[in-house]
């Protein structure tokens, strides 16, 4: 099994939830490049639990340690290499879902691939823990493409059912991504979060979970990025974004929508904009046959509800061949998606910085 990704920037992901530690090592990064730690840490924190009602009980640390790759603050040229040690586990929790896989989980789909070999504790290599080194990739990568004059911000579209408002997909300021990339609760319309957080709280407190959608954009991105057929942005994106666990959908610019419209509708009119060429309206997401147009890159990410919830639900004993009832323990985020958004965001990253390195 691999957990690699990319082209000429490559990105290795390692480490299980409740073994000694997780990281990352990022292939291909250009020499000389400013890495500001101070600009690090707040991603890293903003993916890491609250310890509230709406995020897991457990908390890491999450301070990343740097084997190699920067040297007297720059990259070097080698590989980037980092790792969080793992210092909050209660792996105990975890002993009945070694022969009893719990639904909706890839425990069972990991023991039949590993042959039952595979570290069940926490999820081990299939856990959201490993989106930490993902988080810390990307910020690196976003600092190398802001002096690029891209910028990437996210925000919760929708968690259990209550909406925010979209991004209007022609127009997204670079201002307005830089604010939400620095906030633990991204939204358009703050006003929102207080019905979310009461949403996410209710389902907690009937020990069940719910799901959530991620509106990601990318501006400052030249035309011409991508290949045509299997190599266009959205396969790429695609590609490392449904390595976030959870992650169950994604659509580019209108997306699912488009497929109800004519084509007078969704076709967006080209324009010549301060001598540029632009377009009318963004429907197609900033991508024509999988290659950058210079609009906004706008996508969302599907997360479904976390599937630890604390009611019982049907099993089966894989030794003795039985069907149990199962009832989980551990410490769960009853929605991933709110501290899956940065996790978006950083991965976007690592994705647009391989494409602009391949220009």
């Amino acid at each position: 099994m691999s957990s690699m990704w990319g082209e000429r920037l490559r990105l290795s992901i390692f480490g299980e939830s409740h073994g000694a530690g997780i990281g990352v090592v990022l292939d291909g990064l250009p020499a000389g490049e400013p890495i500001d730690y101070d600009e690090i840490l707040p991603q890293m924190a903003r993916r890491a639990s609250s310890g509230g009602k709406i995020s897991t009980p457990r908390h890491e640390v999450d301070m990343p340690e740097v084997l190699s790759g920067i040297f007297n603050g720059r990259t070097d040229g080698s590989p980037l290499c980092a790792i969080m040690r793992n210092t909050d586990v209660r792996s105990k929790d975890y002993d009945r879902i070694r022969l009893v896989p719990r639904p909706g989980h890839a425990d069972y789909t990991a023991y039949m691939r590993t042959g039952g070999f595979n570290d069940y504790r926490g999820g081990g290599h299939f856990s959201g823990r490993l989106t930490a080194p993902m988080v810390f990739a990307g910020s690196v990568c976003r600092q190398i493409l802001s002096r690029r004059g891209v910028e990437i911000g996210a925000h919760l579209l929708s968690v259990a059912g209550v909406s925010d408002a979209s991004f209007d997909a022609a127009h997204i300021p670079p201002t307005l991504l830089l604010r939400l990339s620095s906030e633990a609760f991204p939204l358009l319309e703050p006003g929102a979060q207080a019905a979310m957080r009461q949403a996410v709280e209710k389902a907690a407190n009937e020990e069940d979970s719910v799901g959530g959608i991620v509106e990601c954009a990318a501006v400052g991105l030249s035309a011409g990025l991508g290949s045509p057929i299997f190599g266009g942005v959205e396969n790429r994106l695609a590609s490392i974004l449904f390595g976030i666990p959870a992650v169950k959908g994604i659509e580019f610019g209108a997306g699912f929508a488009a497929a109800g419209l004519r084509g007078s509708e969704n076709n967006d009119s080209f324009i010549y904009e301060s001598g540029e060429v632009k377009t009318a309206a963004n429907h197609h997401g900033g991508l024509l046959g999988g290659i950058t147009s210079s609009m906004p890159v706008v996508f969302r990410v599907a997360f479904k509800p976390t599937p630890s919830i604390r009611q019982k639900q049907q099993s089966v004993d894989l030794e003795k061949k039985s069907q149990v009832e199962l009832e989980v323990t551990g410490r769960h985020d009853p929605c991933v998606a709110i501290r899956a958004l940065p996790v978006v965001e950083a991965l976007t990253a690592v994705c647009l910085l391989d494409l602009v390195m391949e220009g």
